[in-house]
């Protein structure tokens, strides 16, 4: 299966046009020809099969044949928060995982420990896009830019909000406390955690501390855990 990311498409018109990029890759790496048939997903659910109408290297024309929406729509909606790695490479890894097993939105947030305070979001979507073609995922999650804590705290949300943190205390178990088939957003902390005036702030604007097990573990590690249970506790 060849598989091109076209998030300009309209399923309204019969034939499409591939960017000089992906046309290039089409037919000068993949070596695909006239009447080859390719698959193309639009990032909002639109999974079509089309062929290829005329191979042209910078200006490929698709002819589709058919169009399925919503596909592989899961029954869920998260959202995670996370503080961006020092080493970028692991914020990456994450990203890629995560989009690879189901996540709708990822915020990036800047905390009182973070170690790093920006992340250029061009490169990073681009590692996003990469995985939603590997795993044959037709919906691309949504990147926010960087924001502060304390801001994202605030912003309203529909649905079940959580903090994951190291400090001492009661806290839930996701396998416990989440309601399936929900809106989730759940706050995962820099490589230093939370400082506890954030803790308590979190609490004071609805969200709940859970534990993602007794291991200490990595930011990115936290992340792709707290993304592993929402999954697999929405399957059914």
């Amino acid at each position: 299966m060849h598989l091109f990311y076209t998030p300009d498409i309209d399923s309204a018109h019969p034939q499409y046009f591939l960017s000089e990029e992906e046309s290039k890759h089409a037919i000068r790496v993949l070596r695909l020809e006239a009447g080859s048939e390719v698959q193309l997903i639009d990032g909002r659910g639109g999974f079509y099969t089309a062929f290829i109408h005329d191979a042209h290297p910078k200006r490929t024309i698709l002819s589709i044949t058919s169009v399925t929406t919503d596909f592989n729509k899961r029954n869920h909606y998260l959202h995670l928060a996370v503080a961006p790695t020092k080493n970028i490479e692991r914020l990456e890894w994450f990203l890629e995982k995560a989009t690879e097993i189901g996540i709708d939105e990822i915020s990036l947030i800047i905390s009182q420990r973070s170690e790093r305070k920006e992340a250029k979001t061009e490169r990073l979507n681009k590692i996003i896009t990469a995985a939603i073609k590997q795993s044959l995922k037709a919906y691309h999650p949504v990147l926010n830019e960087p924001v502060k804590l304390n801001e994202l705290l605030t912003r309203p949300f529909d649905g079940q909000k959580y903090i994951a943190h190291c400090e001492p205390g009661d806290k839930l178990s996701l396998r416990d406390e989440l309601q399936q088939q929900g809106r989730y957003l759940i706050l995962i902390g820099p490589e230093g955690d939370f400082a506890p005036a954030e803790i308590e702030s979190a609490l004071q604007n609805g969200f709940k501390p859970i534990t993602l097990g007794i291991s200490r573990l990595r930011t990115e590690t936290a992340a792709l855990e707290a993304c592993f249970e929402v999954n697999f506790l929405n399957r059914v």
